[in-house]
């Protein structure tokens, strides 16, 4: 089968597609033949080797993907055919892909393979984030970070689907479509978000800030928190990873609080299927739909990584495999 392939640390232009061996099926897992995967930041660090997991040369990389069960064990909640959701953490950038049964999740038939890639990490990621992190209130007002990529349509999405006000920030003009598709009530630019989140809330500030960018925006996003505002430090695609002086805590006894969605649902790999469960309503109803971006070919994996790695994505990238 046709796989893409880390075989040197050297980014995402090393990448290649190659040939490899077919996975079997293992105690506890499904073989998912895969239609779509999604491409995510933490893909393009691995080809990097600067993320916290780094797997043994050579690899597939590729954290989540939807397709149609191959192959299923007797007793498996599964049945070959069942069009499913997965989040293999590694090997989904594969015609083939084996993945433990708690990570495979049952995709509606009215949500289509490249919908359904671009679910797992990202919505689970906000989900976790919001539900149980921040523990987020109807009528709260969020403002989401990098609102024109991945985590931050997503995140647009599940806030407001939570009765929440959503401020979106992008970086530049071209961004705000994305994130108006994605459903925010307002948008600032990146550059002066810290007075236009203030104007927005008429100087009482925001109570929830989603950020997957971190860099040299963090202290303006602790300024623009009303009192016992939340800061959601969910990663750093800015490159940079910031540092807090902790007595801005305690002026408006602020939080900020590590989103670890992965060191959590590691210790309880059926938690997933209970915010995958969540979700589905909002799926069915129309609420959830991710914002999709560019799409490519698995023979482009290379272009398709490095669009993330030079942040030019507008919403979810994923890969098209068959």
């Amino acid at each position: 089968m046709r796989a893409a392939r880390v075989t040197s640390l050297d980014g995402p232009s090393a990448v290649e597609v190659a040939e490899v061996e077919i996975p079997t099926l293992q105690p506890g897992h499904v073989l998912v033949d895969v239609h779509e995967a999604g491409v995510n930041f933490p893909d393009v660090l691995m080809t990097k080797g600067l993320y916290q997991m780094r797997p043994d040369l050579p690899f597939v990389p590729g954290s989540e993907c939807a397709g149609v069960v191959r192959e299923a064990a007797p007793g498996s909640a599964f049945a070959t055919g069942d069009r499913v959701a997965a989040f293999p953490v590694l090997g989904g950038f594969a015609e083939t892909v084996s993945v433990q049964e708690a990570l495979a999740f049952p995709l509606p038939d009215s949500v289509s393979f490249r919908a359904g890639a671009a679910l797992p990490m990202n919505y689970l990621t906000v989900h976790f984030a919001l539900v149980r992190r921040a523990q987020l209130e109807r009528g709260e007002v969020v403002l989401v970070h990098g609102a024109a990529g991945g985590i931050g349509t997503a995140a647009i999405q599940l806030a407001r689907a939570m009765d929440a006000r959503v401020i979106a920030v992008v970086s530049t003009e071209d961004k705000i479509e994305t994130a108006r598709a994605a459903g925010a009530h307002h948008i600032v630019l990146a550059d002066d978000f810290l007075a236009g989140a203030k104007e927005l809330t008429e100087g009482r500030g925001v109570d929830v800030i989603v950020d997957p960018v971190g860099g040299d925006r963090f202290t303006d996003s602790l300024r623009a928190l009303a009192p016992e505002g939340r800061l959601l430090v969910i990663g750093f695609t800015a490159g940079q990873i910031p540092e807090v002086k902790v007595n801005r805590l305690l002026l408006n006894n602020l939080s900020v609080v590590g989103v670890g969605w992965g060191a959590f649902w590691t210790r309880d790999p059926g938690y997933l299927r209970t915010q995958w469960d969540a979700i589905l309503p909002l799926l069915a109803q129309g609420a959830l739909d991710p914002v999709l971006g560019p799409g490519f070919p698995l023979a482009d994996v290379a272009a398709a990584l490095t669009e993330i790695d030079e942040r030019r994505a507008r919403g979810k990238v994923t890969l098209a495999i068959r």
